[in-house]
């Protein structure tokens, strides 16, 4: 017979149990399926970090149309023999970049911008067997979280319709008298390319913690701190955007002066972009086509971006948890850094070097922002600052 027990001991017992926090369904699972899918979708997001800065840099060397066609799958192969080379020479020396632009190129010249344009395509390739090889792995395994699976399947839709943009892209640039891709399609990419980093940080964050913290933490969300956080992730975005648009027509390489663009406020002939036949496309073309209206309108959401963001920061360093002011301090201080990068850019000519590190930059300030949006509405418990509720 079991001994006795007390009746302070039996309701101690029952009292534990009775505290003891009940987790939602995806708590009930191994937490390896939580940790596994965090670190799987970290390598993901280091990924397409790198895949932002190679397509930079295939950007600003002028290596994106070195490759002519789309081969999703055969197209892994480069070239592996001399034969081989000579035809997609050939292939490259029937488009206007090579014809207006590059003409007498030799073939050891071609394969150094090849080998970049074929370099940006392989990470994607890469990106998407580590999305399909993951994705099939906790599927088959049966320990994705309930919720999970379209937020998971959405990545591998954004990533494989990244892949058809940029040869949408790309195939701007392969006919007329283009000498690069058309800067709206760059931008949509590009765009794009940050919505699937976006994306991921976000999951990233939410793993970081059970569904119970979750949602423990939310209830002290601070809602006016999470909306002004919403609009300036908005805000960074569309400045992201006009960056692409500057970098697609070389926009950046146009006014290498500041404050003053060559002397002026506003840039001399902002409206006018040539049609090739002495004449002039309509106004709305300028938007996008004529370099000093592209800068201009970079530069001005730039400082109103910048102006925005102290605006938020001032509220930031408010909230009622440190590590929700921190977040903000952060993303104050590397607004500082791009502001300065940007204007480096412009003064050096868009020096390879200083151009990369600004895209980079935004990278690092576009995650820093969701972070801090995240802490706004779940915030971390633990570092409520003394005399807080």
């Amino acid at each position: 017979m079991a001994g006795k027990r007390s009746i302070f001991e039996e309701v101690g017992a029952d009292a534990k149990a009775a505290l003891a926090p009940i987790g939602g369904g995806i708590d009930a699972r191994p937490k390896g399926a939580r940790r596994g899918i965090r670190l799987w979708l970290v390598a993901l997001f280091l990924l397409v970090a790198t895949m932002i800065a190679v397509g930079g840099l295939t950007r600003l060397t002028d290596s994106g149309l070195s490759i002519t066609e789309w081969k999703p799958v055969t197209g892994a192969l480069p070239p592996m023999d001399e034969a081989s080379w000579q035809s997609e020479f050939e292939k490259y020396q029937a488009i206007p970049e090579y014809q207006l632009q590059n003409k007498g190129m030799t073939l050891e010249a071609f394969k150094t911008i090849y080998w970049w344009e074929w370099g940006h395509r392989q990470l994607g390739r890469l990106i998407g067997v580590v999305w399909a090889v993951g994705f099939a792995g906790f599927a088959l395994a049966r320990s994705i979280p309930p919720g999970w699976t379209g937020r998971l399947l959405l990545l591998g839709a954004l990533g494989g319709a990244q892949g058809a943009i940029g040869w949408w892209m790309v195939s701007s640039g392969l006919s007329g008298d283009r000498l690069d891709v058309a800067s709206y399609r760059l931008a949509t990419h590009l765009g794009l390319a940050f919505v699937i980093l976006g994306f991921i940080a976000w999951y990233v964050f939410l793993l970081g913690r059970s569904e119970a913290e979750l949602m423990t933490a939310r209830r002290g969300r601070e809602a006016k701190l999470f909306g002004l956080s919403t609009g300036l992730m908005h805000f960074a975005f569309l400045q992201i955007l006009l960056g692409a648009l500057v970098a697609g027509i070389d926009a950046g390489r146009a006014f290498p002066t500041w404050p003053l663009m060559n002397g002026q406020f506003f840039p001399a002939d902002a409206f006018y972009v040539p049609d090739g036949a002495g004449g002039n496309l309509p106004v709305w073309h300028a938007f996008f086509e004529n370099p000093g209206l592209v800068q201009f309108i970079h530069r001005m959401s730039g400082y109103l971006l910048f102006i925005f963001g102290v605006v938020v920061w001032l509220r930031g360093r408010k909230s009622s948890y440190q590590a929700t002011q921190g977040a903000f301090h952060q993303v104050m201080a590397m607004l500082v850094v791009q502001m300065v990068l940007g204007i480096a850019t412009v003064l050096t000519v868009a020096h390879v070097n200083v151009a990369i590190t600004h895209q980079i930059g935004a990278v690092i300030l576009w995650v820093l922002i969701l972070r801090a949006r995240h802490l706004s509405q779940y915030p971390v418990a633990g570092s409520i600052r003394k005399g807080t509720a």
